[in-house]
């Protein structure tokens, strides 16, 4: 969509970021210990780390968010993806997933993990769409998690 923007993480966007996750989260599912501190401290768990938050915007308004979060030397993990309602169907999660794929390629990612749930089939259709492929899942990584997927950069 060429009217989606891609705007970096900032202090004033943290409410934003945990808003659009706890959303989705909480409407599929529980939140998890570690969702609450990544939705919370965000800057002390996902960045400061070595990993990156951006948002896309359409117009005035933030519709969507996706992290990075750095696992281990070349190895990043795609986390808290999520588009507010108003704006599904858009192309949103697509344009974030695109924008995080390259920039995980910047900051050095060989690989780019992720976890999801067979709950949130338009979200595998994205994933797959970008080139994910799935992959066994660690045993009691995440607690909703049963699709575990990566992709070699």
């Amino acid at each position: 969509m060429s009217e989606l923007a891609v705007i970096p993480f900032s202090s004033d966007l943290k409410s934003e970021f945990e808003m659009i996750n706890k959303t989705w989260v909480e409407e599929y599912f529980t939140l998890e210990p570690f969702d609450i501190e990544q939705l919370e401290n965000p800057e002390k768990t996902i960045i400061e780390t070595g990993g990156d938050i951006i948002f896309a915007k359409l117009g005035d308004e933030i519709v969507g968010t996706v992290g990075l979060a750095k696992v281990e030397e070349g190895v990043y993990e795609m986390v808290k993806m999520g588009v507010k309602k108003s704006a599904q169907g858009k192309g949103v999660g697509m344009f974030l997933g695109k924008v995080i794929i390259d920039k995980a390629s910047e900051m050095g990612a060989k690989k780019l993990v992720l976890y999801s749930s067979t709950k949130l089939q338009p979200a595998l259709h994205i994933y797959k769409k970008l080139g994910f492929t799935e992959a066994v899942p660690e045993i009691g990584k995440y607690c909703r998690c049963d699709v575990k997927m990566e992709l070699e950069l």
